[in-house]
């Protein structure tokens, strides 16, 4: 008896000391040999971990104005049983279906959304995004839906939960909307950049997330004696672009203009400063809206053509051919040549009319886009090795350097042991394939001195964080020609729009302005053969001729009229847009007699003092009006806000004692438009571009009388200017200025009425009329005859005259295709 109680007493006792002896090992095993694992965790228990998120950059254009920007958004979300409580299922679905958009299935889908897994399996969630078409909204949307939960709260009676929520967020904003679309990019609703600059600074942009940390205790507040660890949100940088809103803004009007009268595939515009390469304005037609890009239904919108597409120049490339000749010495314009056709080989080719225009000159040959004539120069006396040379020097058939994505290289394939290849190439046919941005480098390098340069579309980056901005800096890439052949080469692409008979860019023509460029036409190819109905036609330039400011290319693709030519159909829109940029940048007409008119508006500037404006963008009006009162200066407040939100002159720009400084104290876009009786038509004009009006003017000098008017939500006015003699006494001046008198009217000795002729061009005017010349075959094939540039110089106009003297604000005309070929 004795003996079982002390075994079962040992057998207890083992027991107990065995749990002990594993209690006492596991004990150890986690606190020493397991400490810092479950440290570790009992840290991350106690610890909070906050993301701060870091604010992406802003993009600007070169004056400040806001192009992309992050601002306020909302995102909608529901609680189905909340919902389900009150019974408000319906009024939840139909009134954010008005409000969303959003259809009703998906809405009432969210709403009445159940748990699928978890103990409360099948019940009615707490908790539900409405992402399709909740998500990111815009503050007038939050608003409404704002109202719509007060509506509720009184229909229910409750103060607090009637199962529809908002939660801030933010997202990226575009204010302009479509204005310089393909060159900003966008970011996707993930908020991925996409495109455009936006995609190609994205790491600059988006900077970096922050983060803190703190110890909390068990409801998640904050301990007193908390050690935190913050590290800051690094913002994004901040993009200074080149691009000038207003001049952007005069590109995308004359456009549209053309893409409604034209009907082509698409058109193309870019414009710069030729002796910098500042990308000035860059446009696409079709284009997008950034803050709907989902609703774009082809995605060839989102392509930036302008260093994207690769097409066929034509005689714009001629410029090339012209350049390398003056730079070797070989171009004589006064030389004759026989025009009209050439054998190359066993190829004849052709100029666009066949039967030529007889011996004449080779300046006259580029004034009238002479196939032969490129021939000569650049395959008999260039050759194909020297010609190729300045194809490269030029910049062709490699990148530019833009900084956009997917910038293409085209294509010089041209084999120099072929001869048609390289005669073909030498007036920008055959195995020539070039981008916009290519061929705008180009002229660029022909008007600044030779120069080829890096264009660029971002002047400057700033760290908000530090505040260093860093500017970018002109970038030459080579010299191509030397300045004494830049400004031979000039003065011949001068006299191809100057000369209003037979110039193949008469239409680009601008009075009081020099012009000078060139027309090109070059026929698609279309399953490897040449469609002669489908072409792309192209106008490439820059003014002041003698002093080159801007310089810029229009290419249209395939207008809906096969025989426009690329002198009637780009080059007027290379007029309209340039005719309002000048003006606009303060570049003023001169005239034969050297001075600029009208001559009252001269005399009384002459007797003004020059100031500049100061800096009133973002002072409160009242603080506005007493510096500029204090200065002397006269103002006019435009709107009813009591902030200066713009001004027009801009911060730093030289005015004119008498001029009047604008201030706009709410959105341009939407205030009325104001009295501009007295104003210079280029201080009329960008006002009413700031305020994105259509305008049409009459006259020169001051405005004198205005006319609004609105359409289809597109707001117009039409100035009647007057000289500032006839502005101030009211007294027209037909009615006593002898300067209008018969006498002072009539053509002088050697002048036409109302037209130029230059040096070495003829007054004949030559219409083709030679059917095949729609008929050639494909250039580089032997045993042919040919013409590779048959639509080259295809139309003209009879009404250069009324052409020439349009003025700078009135709509886009396009010349009938008549008279001598503008190719």
């Amino acid at each position: 008896m004795n003996k079982r109680i002390k075994l079962r007493t040992l057998f207890i006792g083992g027991c107990i000391t065995l749990f002990f002896a594993v209690l006492i090992t596991k004990v150890f095993w986690l606190q020493v040999v397991q400490s810092g694992d479950w440290t570790d965790k009992a840290i991350k228990q106690w610890t909070a971990n906050s993301n701060i998120s870091a604010k992406r950059g802003t993009i600007t254009d070169r004056n400040g104005n806001d192009l992309a920007m992050d601002a306020p958004a909302y995102n909608v979300a529901l609680n189905p049983r909340v919902i389900d409580k009150y019974g408000i299922k319906g009024d939840v679905v139909s009134q954010l279906h008005a409000i969303l958009g959003t259809d009703e299935t998906e809405i009432e889908k969210q709403a009445t959304s159940v748990l699928t897994s978890g103990d409360e399996i099948g019940q009615l969630r707490t908790w539900r995004e409405l992402n399709s078409g909740g998500r990111l909204i815009d503050q007038e949307k939050a608003d409404q839906i704002n109202a719509f939960v007060k509506q509720l709260k009184e229909k229910t009676g409750q103060k607090w939960d009637v199962g529809v929520y908002l939660s801030a967020d933010s997202k990226r904003y575009y204010p302009k909307n479509e204005l310089a679309a393909h060159v900003i990019g966008y970011t996707n609703k993930d908020g991925n950049a996409v495109a455009g600059i936006e995609a190609y600074y994205d790491e600059k942009l988006k900077g970096t997330d922050g983060h803190i940390q703190y110890l909390r205790d068990k409801q998640g507040d904050k301990l007193p004696d908390s050690k935190d660890v913050y590290t800051p949100a690094k913002n994004g940088d901040n993009l200074t672009l080149t691009i000038d809103e207003t001049i952007q803004y005069y590109i995308e009007q004359a456009m549209k203009d053309a893409y409604e009268q034209l009907k082509p595939e698409s058109i193309t515009v870019i414009a710069a400063d030729p002796n910098t390469m500042e990308i000035l304005g860059m446009a696409n037609m079709p284009t997008f809206n950034p803050n709907k890009f989902n609703e774009v239904t082809d995605p060839k919108d989102f392509r930036n053509l302008a260093v994207k597409a690769i097409y066929e120049p034509g005689s714009t490339f001629k410029i090339v051919t012209l350049s390398g000749a003056v730079q070797e010495n070989l171009f004589n314009p006064n030389a004759t040549y026989q025009s009209g056709s050439i054998q190359v080989g066993r190829t004849t080719l052709h100029d666009l009319n066949h039967s030529g225009w007889g011996t004449i000159s080779y300046l006259e040959g580029l004034k009238r886009s002479s196939n032969v004539a490129f021939v000569n120069l650049g395959y008999k006396m260039l050759g194909a090795e020297r010609l190729r040379k300045y194809i490269d020097a030029f910049g062709f058939g490699e990148q530019t350097g833009i900084e956009t994505p997917g910038e293409a290289k085209g294509a010089i394939n041209f084999h120099p042991n072929i001869p048609t290849e390289v005669a073909t190439a030498a007036y920008g046919h055959g195995l020539v394939q070039v981008t916009p941005i290519q061929q705008l480098a180009a002229i660029s390098a022909v008007a600044n001195g030779g120069k080829l340069l890096t264009p660029h579309l971002v002047k400057s980056i700033t760290d908000p964080n530090t505040g260093v901005t860093e500017n970018t800096q002109t970038k030459v890439v080579r010299q191509v020609i030397d300045s004494a052949t830049s400004e031979k080469v000039r003065g011949y692409l001068e006299q191809v729009v100057s000369d209003q008979d037979i110039g193949t860019g008469r239409h680009a023509y601008i009075d009081g302005y020099r012009v000078a460029g060139k027309t090109g036409t070059a026929v698609k190819v279309i399953n490897g053969k040449y469609d002669y109905t489908k072409q792309v036609v192209s106008f490439v330039g820059f003014a002041p001729a003698n002093d080159p400011k801007i310089a810029m290319i229009v290419v249209i693709d395939q207008p809906s009229d096969s025989k426009l030519g690329g002198g009637t159909a780009a080059a007027p829109v290379f007029k309209k847009i340039v005719s309002q940029v000048l003006p606009y940048m303060g570049i003023s007409k001169v005239f034969d007699d050297g001075e600029t008119k009208p001559k009252a508006e001269v005399a009384s500037k002459k007797l003004m003092a020059s100031y500049t404006a100061p800096t009133l963008t973002g002072k409160m009006l009242t603080d506005a009006k007493k510096k500029l009162l204090a200065d002397g200066i006269s103002y006019t407040t435009v709107g009813s806000g009591t902030k200066v939100v713009k001004q027009y002159p801009a911060s730093g720009v030289a005015m004119t004692g008498g001029q009047t400084i604008y201030l706009m104290t709410e959105d341009p876009t939407k205030m009325s438009i104001p009295d501009l009786k007295g104003e210079s038509l280029r201080d009329a004009l960008q006002i009413l571009s700031l305020m994105k009006v259509e305008v049409t003017a009459t006259g020169e000098g001051y405005v004198s009388e205005q006319v609004e008017a609105s359409s289809g939500g597109r707001r117009s006015v039409t100035l009647t200017l007057k000289s500032a003699r006839a502005t101030v006494t009211g007294v027209d001046d037909t009615e006593e200025d002898p300067a209008t008198s018969e006498e002072a009217t009539a053509p002088k000795d050697g002048e036409t009425d109302g037209k130029t002729t230059s040096e070495g061009s003829s007054t004949d005017k030559e219409t083709s009329t030679d059917p095949k010349a729609t008929e050639s075959k494909d250039p580089t094939t032997s045993d042919t005859q040919t013409d590779s540039s048959t639509t080259e110089g295809k139309t003209g106009s009879s009404t250069s005259e009324s052409s020439a003297n349009q003025n700078p604000a009135s709509s886009l005309e396009i010349p009938e295709p008549t008279g001598a070929p503008t190719n």
